[in-house]
């Protein structure tokens, strides 16, 4: 449990690997995860290193995989994932990867290219038997005083009044073809304003839609046909029609020759379908074939790349037979890497063993703390805050307490944390049938990551709403109200309480004073009279309030006294004297008293004194200014002014001890250092000492050695630095103290709107009670649901899930979190199996 409180140890190796063992140790060392590789050629083109040649070999191969998978997600055939994880594929079988990859895709390229010129022949012949088939309806109806349909002769009647009447035949040309039928209207417009409204247009949509063999999609087409008379308007015409990419089919002149065309077109479209099924059949078949096996090609490729990737991060040596790398990982997990490499070896079937060799060095080290499922959302909360610095106290098991408490204290409601828990219970007992599953959507994968966190949210939530006595805005009278109205009818103090009394009373005051009124506190949590209470609210505004400051001074001095375990660790006494203990002593001695002074009042004034009980709020404001002559505000208890006084006095001593008094330790324990450093060796020589010359030497590389060690101390900087840090934890101890009263706001606000919720959608159905009544109950209680869900559960439940982060991150963290750091991250081969694209 030690590695979840702080991150783990971590070192820096280094790593000799052998030329033909580094493709296989790197590939184990993928497989455990456990080391970061650093990059030793930072000034080395990537186009020039050495492993560049294989990688783009690895990338043309999963270009063609994706080519492949693309093809059969076009097809609609599923991709068999059975959970594979397959080995790193030798360098040697690369070749016959790039082969079968090379010969899949000239196949599938082939039967494409295929396919789609029999589908283009396809369209081409269907679009020529509607045109066949419509012109001939065409002829039909324009040869009304025809006898022959096959002469295109019109006769054409010019008329002039001074002239006799005489006949001109004139010969008409036709065109016919097929166009897109949303482009009809403007074709139409076009042709008549080029010609002058000298053709004659004809068309006729095709009612089934036509498939494009370039894209797949289905077209809606028409069929034309143009009649005009010379060869400048057949120009034009045919100009307009290529404009509006219309396609121009031939078309014969007689009925005969048209005839005969379309059957010799329909023995052609019965022949090509037949080939079209053929070739539909063996592209499924190869498709089919590749996907059972297309995602553990994936995964060999992609490992494949990785292995190669990482290996160009390594220098090579002169002897071009060795390969040096340099990795962090964890100190408790050299024993695996260790293993990793000798299995590495032996499997590359290497005689030489590859070595580890821990490096001492002056870098900070990558921060990694070990998470499980449970552990990894929470984890994940605090890194979104900042990496923590190298071995610093880590917040993310005390989050796993007091994230999902403080939570539960805003949304503290019996009924829908019991909702909550059964929503993330079903997260949790189907986790692996849903991680299986692998959706893809953004939202649920964000739910499904915290699930362990819903769960103890809704958990929390259940305890505090009992805590509250609140369960979907309603109190649950479980061991009976502590409140009795009945001494009343026979007190002396409140006077003689009657039937009439109480039936002609809308509202009555229960005095706590009176004997047998108050019969004891409820066994647990709030007592349900409460409820029906008038002064409710003022009740649960004081409590809720009182509750949240008290919550919130613990949180924060327990954050502080965390900071304790940092200057320990590393050896600082220095902020323990005058950092930690001047800070933790600010905050005890001013809002620590303030808790003690909640208690004390709620300890020692009675019901029966309640009424002469000083007010917190202005005790605490009068102790800041030292007044204690307020007839209003009577003092607590003997010698409050003396102990009060001397919290301030204690308190406002701190402040200079933070703020000044560390700066100068500070730059005394500098010029001391340099002092120390700077001492001459006495001009005496004894025995084989150096030598006055020798001894400026080695003071000069002493010096100089210090100068690398230890930067120079800036007395301005570290002043300013301080006196900021100084002034934003004074401040900030007031200001976060009263940051937490979000605590009592969100609570009272979600208990509000859950009583709106009830009193304006629930009870509405609750008012009839006969069979009818009970149908708009059903309809009632289903919108009333459909709103508890969306507004109170998902709504409130992510303002109060966002408030209780902003506790976490701002009030708790920055007492003793630095998030300076930054993350571990190993060479691992798990992101391939997840699914995820190698970096």
């Amino acid at each position: 449990m030690g590695e979840l409180f702080r991150s783990e140890e971590m070192t820096l190796a280094q790593l000799f690997l052998q030329s033909e063992a580094a493709y296989c140790c790197v590939s184990e060392l993928g497989e455990i995860g456990m080391v970061q590789f650093r990059d030793l050629n930072p000034d080395v083109n990537v186009f020039q290193r050495k492993f560049v040649n294989e990688v783009r070999r690895c990338e043309e191969m999963d270009r063609k995989l994706r080519f492949v998978e693309k093809e059969i997600k076009k097809a609609n055939i599923p991709i068999l994932d059975t959970g594979e994880n397959p080995e790193v594929p030798f360098p040697r079988d690369m070749i016959d990867l790039e082969a079968t990859f090379e010969k899949l895709e000239n196949e599938l390229k082939e039967i494409n290219t295929n396919q789609e010129a029999l589908k283009k022949n396809f369209l081409e012949l269907t679009e020529l038997k509607h045109i066949l088939r419509r012109t001939q309806q065409f002829f039909d109806e324009v040869s009304l005083t025809m006898e022959d349909p096959s002469l295109l002769e019109e006769s054409s009647i010019l008329l002039d009044p001074n002239e006799p009447v005489r006949v001109a035949p004139l010969r008409l040309g036709f065109v016919a073809g097929v166009i897109g039928r949303e482009r009809i209207p403007n074709f139409e417009r076009m042709l008549w304003r080029v010609c002058r409204g000298n053709v004659f247009l004809k068309q006729a949509d095709i009612e089934d839609p036509l498939e494009d063999p370039t894209t797949g999609d289905q077209v809606h087409k028409s069929v034309f046909i143009i009649f005009f008379q010379g060869d400048q308007l057949k120009n034009r015409v045919k100009k307009i029609c290529e404009g509006f990419r219309a396609t121009l089919y031939p078309c014969p002149e007689t009925p005969q020759e048209r005839k005969e065309m379309l059957a010799g077109v329909n023995a052609r479209i019965d022949d090509l379908q037949m080939v079209l099924n053929q070739t539909e059949d063996h592209r499924q078949r190869v498709l089919q074939a590749a996907a059972k096996t297309i995602r553990v090609w994936f995964i060999k490729v992609r490992k494949m790349k990785a292995i190669y990737h990482t290996l160009n991060l390594c220098n090579i040596d002169v002897t071009q037979k060795c390969l040096i790398a340099e990795v962090w990982c964890p100190i408790s997990d050299l024993d695996s890497i260790q293993f990793a490499l000798r299995r590495g070896t032996e499997k590359s079937g290497s005689t030489v063993p590859s070595i580890l060799n821990r490096m001492q060095t002056k870098q900070t080290p990558p921060t990694y703390n070990k998470t499980n499922k449970f552990t990894s959302g929470f984890q994940n909360i605090v890194d979104a805050y900042g990496i923590g610095s190298y071995r610093e106290i880590n917040p993310a098991p005390y989050t796993i307490i007091t994230f999902p408490f403080l939570f539960a204290v805003m949304f503290g409601d019996l009924g829908h944390g019991t909702l909550m828990t059964c929503a993330a219970l079903y997260l949790v007992l189907r986790e692996s049938r849903l991680m299986a599953q692998k959706n893809d959507n953004e939202i649920f994968n964000m739910m499904f990551g915290g699930r362990y966190i819903i769960l103890l949210m809704g958990v929390f939530s259940m305890y505090t709403g009992i805590i509250y006595n609140d369960c979907f805005s309603k109190s649950l009278n479980v061991f009976g109200s502590g409140w009795s109205v009945r001494p009343m009818f026979n007190s002396k103090v409140g006077g003689n309480w009657t039937d009439g009394t109480l039936n002609g009373s809308a509202v009555l005051q229960l005095d706590p004073a009176v004997d047998g009124v108050f019969n004891g506190p409820y066994p647990i949590g709030i007592d349900p009279i409460w409820s029906i209470s008038v002064n409710k609210l003022s009740f649960l505004n004081s409590f809720k309030m009182k509750m949240s400051v008290i919550l919130g001074v613990i949180h924060m001095l327990f954050g502080v006294s965390l900071s304790l375990f940092n200057h320990l660790y590393f050896n600082k006494p220095l902020n323990i004297y005058l950092g930690f203990i001047p800070e933790i002593i600010f905050m005890a001695s001013l809002f620590g008293y303030l808790v003690i002074l909640i208690f004390y009042k709620w300890v020692s004034y009675s019901a029966r004194i309640s009424r002469d009980a000083p007010s917190l709020l202005i005790a605490f404001i009068n102790m800041f200014l030292f007044n204690y002559n307020d007839p209003n505000n009577k003092p607590f208890y003997r010698g409050q002014m003396a102990i009060q006084s001397l919290l301030v006095v204690i308190a406002l001593a701190c402040v200079p001890c933070m703020l000044i008094v560390k700066t100068l330790v500070m730059r005394r324990q500098y010029l001391w250092r340099r002092h120390l450093g700077t001492q001459n060796f006495g001009g005496i020589r004894v025995g084989n000492g150096p030598t006055e010359d020798e001894a400026e030497i080695i003071q000069h590389d002493q010096l100089a050695q210090q100068s690398e060690d230890e930067p120079e101390f800036n007395f301005a900087d570290v002043a300013v630095h301080q006196a900021i840090h100084t002034i934003e934890y004074c401040l900030g101890c007031i200001s976060n103290t009263a940051s937490y009263l979000r605590l009592w706001a969100l609570s009272l606000a979600h208990a509000q709107l859950s009583e709106v919720l009830w009193s304006m959608v629930m009870r509405i159905g609750l008012y009839s009670r006969s069979l009818g009544g009970f149908i708009f109950l059903a309809i009632v209680f289903y919108f009333f649901a459909v709103l508890t869900v969306f507004i109170l559960l998902i709504m409130e439940g992510l303002s109060a899930f966002l408030h209780a982060l902003r506790l976490h991150w701002v009030e708790f963290q920055n007492k003793f979190y630095s998030g300076n750091g930054f993350k571990f991250l190993p060479f691992t081969f798990e992101s391939i199996l997840d699914g995820r694209a190698e970096d």
